[in-house]
């Protein structure tokens, strides 16, 4: 409990630093405030490389979404050329952000894919209301432009939870025998009261949320 509340506090923390840094024109300073969060976060996870996979896939998921709004006009980042074809890196950087959550502070969204949909259509627009309130979005028709943004976080949340289990399950990116992790247990006493026998056990660690 106390390392989903860190988790989802470190989150909001980034959330904010990154949109007022973008809001003021500091692109890179948004991004470097999101670095710090992501690499404490990673830092605190058992299996480093299969939570790195999950935040490279959001990022590929966010800068392909986000691309998509940027395209069909219906937002618009201050400080960013006209007519651009690509969201800025700061808000797939945001993506990232997020996605460090997934399997920490918001693992109930993998409960099922309504649950993620749901949280997605609402929680989605929300933080874009909250980005344009601090100068770091604007919209060129609001209610168009929330409408969508809730359709596409309905599907692309179950997405991305999907993905997150799917990588939590791969064989392939299990540890190698060398970063298993070693635990001593006991066995069973034998019938004739010797004492037992300490023997290795070796587990293999995973972000799987038990």
């Amino acid at each position: 409990m106390a390392g989903n509340i860190r988790n989802l506090v470190l989150f909001k923390l980034g959330w904010v630093a990154c949109v007022l840094f973008a809001a003021a024109g500091e692109p890179l300073l948004a991004t470097a405030a999101v670095a710090l969060v992501v690499a404490a976060h990673l830092a605190s996870v058992p299996v480093i490389v299969k939570e790195a996979v999950l935040l490279v896939a959001a990022a590929v998921i966010g800068m392909a979404w986000e691309s998509l709004l940027v395209y069909a006009g219906l937002v618009r980042y201050p400080g960013e050329a006209g007519g651009a074809a690509l969201a800025p890196y700061w808000i797939v950087a945001m993506w990232v952000l997020f996605a460090t959550t997934i399997n920490h502070g918001l693992r109930w969204i993998k409960r099922n894919w309504m649950v993620a949909a749901g949280a997605g259509l609402i929680g989605g627009p929300l933080a874009f209301v909250g980005g344009a309130g601090m100068g770091a979005v604007e919209f060129s028709n609001t209610p168009l432009a929330l409408a969508a943004i809730g359709a596409g976080w309905a599907l692309l949340l179950p997405m991305l939870a999907l993905a997150a289990d799917t990588i939590i399950d791969s064989a392939w990116l299990e540890p190698h025998d060398g970063l298993l992790t070693e635990r001593r247990v006991a066995r069973p006493a034998p019938l004739s009261g010797a004492e037992p026998v300490p023997v290795r056990v070796f587990e293999k660690e995973s972000n799987r949320v038990q």
